[in-house]
């Protein structure tokens, strides 16, 4: 049998390719094996960790059975194969005389209680500063510099760098720093383009990265960086060079990620207590806005809003404006909620009208949303708080040129939709968007493209027929199939971690 795939950047993906020593290390740290359980499980399979957790013997695989509903069984069996890609649980092979048995691996299992519990010394929380704060350092001041730098990110992404920086909290003039710059590049954000007045240009990776939730686009800046630091270590190891990126270890910065996580916002911390790789990665993290460190004393840190949200489901958002307006809103009452303000309030709930003529309506102030809708709307008029324009045959084949769908324009549109238009749409059970704009969208695409791309894994040359019928027929069920044919005996996955620990499995059991 083989595979072919391609590269993602989602939080989940990347922690399932990593090999089982690699989460041996990890869950040393109780923050780490926390965060973890907090993100990256869906409930029925949190119900299985808290039922392992303080069991004294291992569980026999078929009580399980016992545990879920019978329309349940592909829940359960989800939620076990995520427990196993991530190396929390363990299960023993089949055996013609003993029952497999289920029990959680010891440096989660004993990490997980620490964090519940408490206790220990390793300081895996943080070490809170026992220097006097800056008094003007709260959490509105936090929140106002990290919603500079990381809109800094966002509007070099669609091409609208404001010329002039709005002072105030560090903000930077020109856009985000040079090195975050060339990670955008690295990762197909943006492209180098002669025809835009920054040399740069969205691509299709770079809009879907607009479309994503705050959470997601923070963790995709984030694990195109861990990527670049292993490439960075693995070539000066090969050269044998005393490079400080070499210095780096992407295990321990992972796990520095988690910490940050688990911190509390508006309070601060000892950077002198931080490992060397950890303090090595202050200055990129506060390029990304993740920490402030006031310049007058650098022996402290302060995380922001950006960084102690990377676990939590509380920042779960829509798009672009509301999603930084709720990643870094200024509710200073409440660290781990997330409050808004008059204008982001407005973003939040939605601010464009379409029509079925094609003309737009864009209630809102923001530049950057502006600057996104630009992409593929030909903006006629400005007003104080609303943009007008329409969408046009050469508006969307120039974001088309960029890499951008007609997909993840129907995707913007509807997720940015005015809340007159939802409500329309709810009591008359129409769709959000007119059908004549969203069909007109697509045909306008369909004249240049013929063919839909699907990053994924080709999966052929089974062993033979049981075999394949087997593992398409898992892969089905888990929801990761994409297309197959019988009678070629070859089928099209959008993952292939679970499924190769089940073939795995099933050769064992034979």
């Amino acid at each position: 049998m083989s595979s072919v795939g391609q590269q993602s950047y989602q939080l989940s993906d990347y922690l399932e390719k990593l090999p089982g020593t690699t989460f041996r290390k990890l869950y040393q740290q109780p923050s780490t094996a926390f965060a973890i359980f907090r993100r990256m499980l869906p409930p029925l399979a949190k119900v299985f960790v808290q039922a392992l957790l303080y069991m004294p013997s291992p569980l026999l695989l078929a009580e399980l059975d016992v545990w879920v509903r019978a329309e349940g069984k592909m829940q359960r069996d989800r939620a076990l194969s995520i427990l196993r890609s991530l190396h929390i649980v363990q299960i023993t092979p089949p055996g013609k005389d003993k029952p497999q048995e289920l029990q959680l691996t010891t440096n989660f299992k004993n990490s997980l209680r620490l964090a519940l519990e408490g206790g220990g010394s390793h300081n895996s929380f943080g070490v809170p500063s026992t220097l006097p704060v800056d008094p003007r350092i709260d959490i509105a001041y936090l929140d106002s510099y990290a919603r500079r730098k990381w809109e800094d990110i966002l509007h070099y992404v669609v091409n609208s760098v404001p010329v002039q920086g709005e002072g105030g909290g560090g903000g930077s003039v020109g856009g985000p720093k040079a090195s975050v710059k060339d990670l955008l590049l690295i990762g197909r954000l943006v492209e180098r383009r002669h025809d835009t007045k920054a040399g740069v240009g969205i691509t299709q990776a770079g809009f879907t990265f607009l479309l994503q939730e705050a959470n997601a686009q923070v963790w995709t800046l984030l694990l195109l960086w861990l990527e670049a630091a292993d490439r960075a270590k693995g070539a000066a190891e090969q050269g044998k060079a005393a490079a400080a990126a070499a210095k780096t270890d992407s295990i321990d910065m992972l796990s520095f990620l988690f910490m940050l996580a688990s911190l509390e916002l508006g309070r601060a911390y000892d950077t002198d207590a931080l490992s060397e790789t950890r303090r090595n990665m202050l200055p990129a993290l506060v390029d990304f806005g993740l920490i402030y460190i006031p310049r007058e004393d650098t022996r402290q840190y302060f995380p922001t809003r950006l960084a102690t949200t990377l676990t939590s489901s509380a920042s779960s958002l829509r798009s672009v404006s509301s999603g930084f307006s709720a990643a870094a809103a200024n509710n200073p009452g409440d660290a781990s909620s997330l409050g808004t303000t008059p204008e982001t309030s407005a973003a939040a709930k939605g601010s464009v009208i379409v029509e079925t003529n094609y003309r737009l309506y864009a209630y809102t102030s923001s530049p950057l949303q502006i600057a996104v809708l630009a992409l593929f709307t030909q903006l006629n008029m400005r007003f104080a708080g609303m943009a007008t324009g329409r969408l046009t045959r050469d508006s969307i084949r120039r974001a088309i040129s960029f890499g951008i769908t007609a997909d993840q324009i129907i995707s913007y549109l509807a997720s940015h939709a005015h809340e007159q238009m939802v409500r329309a749409a709810a009591a008359t059970g129409r769709p959000v968007l007119p059908p004549t704009v969203v069909d007109q969208i697509r045909l306008w695409q369909l004249e240049n493209e013929r063919m839909r791309t699907s990053a994924g894994f080709l999966f052929k040359d089974f062993d033979s027929l049981e075999e394949y019928v087997s593992l398409s027929s898992y892969a089905e069920e888990i929801g990761v199939l994409v297309w197959k044919s019988d009678k070629k005996r070859m089928f099209y996955a959008s993952k292939f971690e679970q499924l190769r620990d089940y073939l795995k499995s099933r050769k064992k059991a034979e």
